[in-house]
């Protein structure tokens, strides 16, 4: 198995590299945490991952030890394939998504576009033992979901607006009101969206 490749940097993209390793090109698929992290010098060591399938053989790279090992923690869950737990770590940190998991944040897994309810639960459930274990999690506490919140954006969502935008707003009306009422949010979002 390719588990590095050190060599010159031919070509860099959001998505891919391509590094010339003693005269053959490996084109790497990378996600944009990898990408932001690679510095512009003509020679770069990058940590792989072989996957090999009946029609094609990818690499995947990552500049992180860290990011690799979540990675492959990711594609051991059913459902979760290479281009998802790429997906993954180009909208979250390997942290962030570590500490989601072993919190139990179903709203921050399903946060990653393509990424649904059922598919983020599964994530948690594969995974949390794993995680607390490698990384030495100490208690974990779940996070206290804000049903009132999750009510709210998810009316907002069925009206037609963003998710980002109106988590943001949802997020400074509880703040202003902590207890206040699902009609209350989104009554004062609707007004500032």
């Amino acid at each position: 198995m390719i588990t590095q490749i050190k060599g010159k940097l031919l070509e860099k993209n959001p998505t891919n590299i391509i590094i010339d390793c003693n005269g053959v090109g490996y084109f790497i698929n990378i996600s944009l945490n990898t990408f932001s992290q690679i510095p512009d010098n003509e020679n770069v060591t990058i940590l792989t991952h072989l996957q090999i399938k009946e029609d094609a053989h990818s690499l995947y790279g990552f500049y992180s030890k860290a990011e690799r090992d979540i990675f492959r923690l990711l594609i051991s869950v059913s459902g979760i394939g290479t281009s998802t737990a790429r997906t993954m770590l180009s909208s979250l940190t390997p942290k962030q998504i570590r500490e989601g998991i072993a919190a139990e944040d179903v709203g921050l897994i399903q946060s990653v576009k393509g990424i649904g309810l059922k598919t983020a639960q599964r994530v948690i459930i594969e995974l949390k033992d794993k995680v607390i274990k490698i990384y030495d999690f100490d208690e974990v506490i779940p996070l206290q979901s804000n049903t009132n919140k999750d009510e709210a954006l998810s009316a907002l969502d069925v009206l037609g607006f963003s998710k980002k935008q109106s988590e943001r707003i949802v997020d400074k009306v509880i703040a202003a009101q902590p207890d206040c009422s699902v009609e209350t949010i989104i009554k004062q979002a609707l007004k500032n969206l």
